[in-house]
């Protein structure tokens, strides 16, 4: 099926601009969601790999190791969906408080000699209200097939000195609806954005959500919602040790490492430079943030291994240096649609032959 998806229907879809043929996946996933016996046929095959059991994380069972990273489904309208391509997870969004366009098209490149993207969306997405409102319609915790994590952001509009309000906001607004809600601070295409993970600021957000967290779990009587900190693949070893010390002092229950890169390789300049970098490339960044984490916290702090995944070995490589989940987005739009059941299918077969 991959290889066909390359020689076929790869060329095809790249006969469209990037973000066209990302709506039109979007609109592809929308419908396969209408025919409810074909979704449930497709999750029998794909979902849970032969002799495997699920992963018990952050309290949830996930149906296997691979999720879909925030960036595609941004504004909640396909996610459910996505289990029949053997997703054992999804996070949406990012969503933002304000409804925001994002930034002027055109806005994603791709680059298929590297198997890399270059996008400067800028969190375009209809508000968290509206968000809210469609998931209130949708399949709740403990009736989806998949565990939904809903990543926030800052809305452009907000000040950097207001970030903390922002996220409150949409936290409250969209926690009942999460199984896990993922805190995105390190996108590049929101000016000022990543000033965030200093550590005042940092200090600031992590603490004003833990609490608003559990004063939330305590009204409702629940278990607080995991919080999970999403981090850029740019930060320095001393900074990542800050954000590491933070997120053990304010209970976050794990990292999203990681988003995508401002920096170009030499061999790669000429690529779009506004904008964040993903696939290929960003694989050896990525795959070191997630060594340092396993290292530095002595494998307390669980990580989901984000960036440039594109290969079944890619995904190993994640798991063997300390990666609990791993996410995909880029290594699919090369891959194609049934390479999250590709990579499940392996690593469970990678566990069983280690275990």
């Amino acid at each position: 099926m991959g290889n066909l998806y390359e020689k076929v229907f790869r060329p095809l879809c790249f006969t469209q601009g990037a973000e066209e043929a990302h709506d039109l996946a979007i609109h592809a996933l929308r419908l396969l969601d209408t025919i409810p016996f074909a979704v449930r046929i497709l999750e029998r095959f794909n979902l849970r790999p032969r002799n495997s059991a699920p992963v018990h994380l952050f309290g949830l069972d996930f149906p296997n190791c691979v999720g879909l990273a925030a960036g595609f489904d941004k504004n909640a309208l396909a996610w459910s969906a996505l289990g029949a391509l053997g997703f054992g997870h999804a996070e949406i969004g990012t969503v933002t408080l304000h409804a925001q366009d994002g930034n002027p098209k055109p806005r994603v490149f791709r680059y298929p000699a590297h198997e890399a993207v270059v996008n400067s969306f800028g969190f375009p997405n209809p508000g968290a209200e509206v968000v809210a409102r469609r998931l209130s319609q949708a399949p709740g915790k403990g009736v989806r097939c998949i565990p939904l994590g809903i990543n926030i952001g800052k809305s452009k509009i907000t000040p950097l000195e207001e970030a903390v309000t922002d996220y409150l906001a949409s936290f409250r607004l969209l926690a009942d609806y999460a199984d896990f809600m993922v805190v995105n601070i390190s996108s590049p295409n929101t000016p000022g954005l990543r000033e965030l993970q200093g550590r005042d600021r940092l200090t600031h957000i992590l603490g004003t959500l833990r609490r608003a967290n559990l004063d939330r779990a305590a009204g409702l009587g629940v278990k607080p919602v995991p919080i999970l900190l999403k981090i850029a693949p740019d930060l320095s070893f001393s900074q990542l040790d800050d954000i590491l010390r933070l997120v053990a002092e304010n209970g976050f229950d794990g990292i999203v490492a990681t988003n995508t890169t401002i920096e170009r390789p030499p061999h790669l300049s000429a690529l779009e430079r506004t904008g964040g970098l993903s696939g290929r490339p960003l694989f050896k960044k990525s795959l070191d943030i997630v060594r340092y984490i396993a290292k530095a916290t002595g494998g307390k702090i669980p990580v989901i291994g984000c960036g440039g995944i594109c290969s079944v070995e890619d995904a190993g490589r994640f798991m063997d240096e300390g990666a609990s989940l791993v996410q995909i987005f880029t290594g699919m739009i090369y891959r194609g649609p049934f390479f999250p059941a590709q990579v499940a299918r392996a690593l469970a077969w990678h566990h069983r032959k280690w275990v």
